[in-house]
């Protein structure tokens, strides 16, 4: 799901319903540094027993929305993990093709360096196909609304 949320901008908001689900909620893009295509944004995992967030460096975003249009356009399915990482590794991200034509998506949410205190990870469920194509224009809309 994508909202333009008055408190923090363009949102991204990956997980399924229910009460035990974890929500990934990506926002607030934001180039720190003028004439660089450093881009960072928040990424936040809310849930019934979760509560965390960082903040995700990229340059340019890293190509994770070219990485999701990958797993969209291969929705026959591959063997074993693809990977994907933020420049810094703060969001890293394993997408596995499943049976019944599923792509499961294992994010893991990593405190900044130096500390590193902490991982979190969780996993999405998704339609092969079109429920990725999804996920990757709402990726590529939350990451050059820093642009604007």
């Amino acid at each position: 799901m994508i909202a333009d949320d008055a408190s923090d901008g363009l949102l991204v908001q990956v997980g399924g319903p229910g009460s035990q689900a974890v929500h990934l909620l990506f926002s607030e893009p934001t180039r720190p540094y003028e004439e660089e295509p450093t881009l960072d944004f928040i990424v936040r995992a809310r849930g019934r027993r979760v509560s965390i967030e960082t903040s995700v460096r990229t340059w340019d975003g890293d190509g994770l929305e070219l990485f999701l249009s990958s797993l969209a356009e291969d929705f026959r399915g591959w063997q074993g993990a693809r990977t994907w990482h933020s420049l810094e590794y703060d969001l890293t991200l394993s997408a596995k093709h499943r049976s019944g034509g599923h792509v499961h998506l294992a994010w893991g949410i990593h405190d900044r360096p130096p500390a590193e205190e902490w991982h979190f990870e969780t996993t999405t469920v998704h339609a092969a196909g079109e429920d990725m194509r999804h996920l990757a224009a709402q990726i590529h809309a939350l990451l050059i609304s820093a642009a604007q």
